[in-house]
């Protein structure tokens, strides 16, 4: 018998299904458990366990002592009680939006929650073409409720400070600080460039002196801005959906900092999942519903925002006349910039994404690489000017090779 108090290590298939029996009050004791380890992405091993009596399922998600897209990322597994905690306040705070969690082991670095099987992952669900009319709405009420919630506006500053503490996340922001803020918009040896795209990136983005000042700006304000707890990961891989629901998961990356990075995130790669579409010819209909739905998070992110403002902040002197469109037009700013960075960072950088990764064709891959880098570059030369659905739409379109 399996031995899973006397210290960390990474488990096997079969060690999981012994942890499951062993550790965890879920399966009847009769239960023929299966599993599988289904991780696919940079950091972690995520194991499915399933009775066969009664299809009842978890996942047991557990952390390495290395990244699993490079061992030169030593990471604390620490990361797993922050999920585990995130995930929690998360639960509170938008009900429905994440995943159960059930358990954590701070031992075996491991967290045992919901399985979301049923699920797809958004990624995978754009690259298909299908279309999901609620989930603008779904994940503004996600932001909103996450952002305004854990910033100084609605939190008592000592509790907000007691969080800032208890989410201070060292190991996972510094690889944020390096593959987004840093490494893309230099030659540094870990870029990966396309073939087709390495010209252009080498003429408009590492010899831009400008923009390497933007991008130490925004770094800056990365590294200093504890405005609001952060999922700060929330890319289309981090997400699930069904045609009615939506579940935010991998929130191990989480930690106090600027609002507008996860908004940012997300509208970045809905633009990844439309560059996809034109170039694998997707339906003018399909390439039209991704910008409305870019649209309508910046549109509805701003509606519910000022609402909940209005009925939750506590904070005084945010009730001052002009604070709050302050307070936003800084948030839409960061937004902005985020956008433009993500943009850059999964074209240039050792982190890519499956949307431009699985374009077939070379010369429509360099199209929608060069797209996306123009348009980063505007947004985040330009953060001030995008304040609006619509302003973020027209600069789409205005860099829109087809």
């Amino acid at each position: 018998m399996t031995n899973f108090t006397a210290g960390y290590f990474t488990m096997t298939e079969q060690e999981a299904v012994e942890y499951a029996k062993g550790t965890l009050d879920f399966f009847a004791p009769d239960a023929e458990l299966s599993c599988k380890e289904i991780g696919d992405g940079n950091l972690n091993y995520v194991f499915r366990i399933v009775d066969a009596h009664t299809d009842r399922s978890l996942i047991i998600k557990q952390a390495g002592p290395v990244a699993r897209i490079s061992d030169e990322f030593k990471l604390s597994p620490d990361r797993n009680r922050i999920e585990y905690d995130i995930l929690r306040l998360q639960g509170e705070l938008a009900p429905g939006f994440v995943p159960e969690v059930y358990h954590y082991d701070p031992v075996m670095n491991c967290t045992a929650m919901e399985d979301l099987s049923r699920f797809q992952i958004l990624r995978t669900a754009l690259g298909k073409h299908q279309s999901f009319p609620h989930f603008a709405d779904h994940i503004t009420t996600f932001l909103v409720n996450t952002l305004l919630s854990t910033s100084d506006l609605v939190l008592g500053h000592k509790e907000k400070k007691e969080l800032v503490k208890q989410f201070t996340n060292p190991e996972l922001c510094e690889i944020t600080e390096d593959l987004v803020y840093t490494e893309p918009f230099f030659h540094c040896p870990r870029n990966d460039v396309f073939e087709g795209t390495r010209s252009f990136v080498e003429r408009e983005v590492w010899a831009d002196e400008t923009l390497a000042l933007e991008t130490a700006k925004l770094k800056f304000n990365f590294l200093t801005n504890a405005q609001s707890l952060l999922h700060g990961d929330l890319h289309t891989g981090s997400i699930f959906v069904t045609e009615d629901e939506t579940k935010v998961i991998d929130p191990e990356f989480a930690f106090y900092g600027p609002a507008g990075y996860d908004i940012g995130n997300v509208i970045a790669n809905l633009i990844f999942a439309y560059e996809n579409a034109k170039a694998t010819d997707g339906t003018p209909e399909y390439q039209r519903f991704l910008l409305e739905t870019i649209e309508q998070v910046v549109d509805q992110f701003k509606t519910k925002f000022t609402a909940a403002f209005r009925d939750q902040a506590t904070e005084q002197v945010a009730r001052y006349e002009g604070f709050l469109e302050d307070y936003l037009t800084g948030i839409l700013q960061d937004t902005a910039a985020v956008v433009g960075l993500e943009l850059c960072r999964r074209v240039i950088g050792i982190a890519k994404v499956k949307d431009l990764t699985d374009i077939a064709d070379p010369e429509r891959r360099t199209t929608a690489e060069i797209n996306c880098l123009t348009l980063g570059k505007q947004l985040i030369l330009n953060r001030r000017d995008y304040q609006t659905g619509d302003s973020f739409i027209a600069a789409i379109k205005k860099e829109d090779t087809p």
